[in-house]
């Protein structure tokens, strides 16, 4: 169950709208979605508790996170493009749609939830209009809740100590 990056390519071509992970874990990964690039350097939106009132979201949820533009590579090195749902959903159009939707999130208050809405779901909701997590759904089928949360705190500490989500 564990997530595999190849290292030797670990810097894909990205296209405005396409989903990017970044492992953080063997359960966890961040994602975002690629929104082009401003002044030579690519951005992601990704949906973070960074400047959260609360650092550390207690029982996995932060009730003031917030979706961003960050520096690709900000968020880390490591990353490939996840465009997981392609299969079963179309994705939006970018302009008309996803860049628009990514534009007016910008700044609002969102209430993030490991469970139920996290950067995975957040970044299927822009490039497909459907909110899923895959990572949640088989961490789900294999461990109960509470041992779920078990995994997740220890893991987060660091990364919001650090800044990195």
């Amino acid at each position: 169950m564990g997530l595999e990056f190849d290292t030797c390519n670990s810097h894909p071509k990205l296209f405005p709208g396409d989903i990017v992970e970044y492992p953080r874990n063997k359960y966890f990964s961040h994602f975002g979605v690629y929104y082009g690039e401003r002044d030579g350097v690519p951005y992601v939106a990704h949906l973070t508790c960074r400047d959260a009132d609360t650092k550390i979201p207690l029982f996995g949820r932060a009730l003031r996170s917030e979706v961003k533009l960050d520096p690709l590579e900000l968020l880390g090195t490591k990353y490939r493009v996840n465009n997981m749902m392609d299969d079963t959903h179309s994705p939006r159009d970018f302009h008309t749609a996803v860049k628009k939707s990514i534009d007016e999130m910008m700044g609002q208050a969102v209430t993030f939830d490991i469970l139920f809405h996290n950067s995975e779901h957040q970044a299927t909701l822009f490039r497909y209009g459907v909110k899923r997590s895959e990572q949640t759904d088989k961490m789900c089928c294999v461990l109960q809740i509470e041992k779920i949360y078990k995994h997740i705190m220890p893991a987060w500490k660091e990364l919001f100590s650090e800044k990195k989500l």
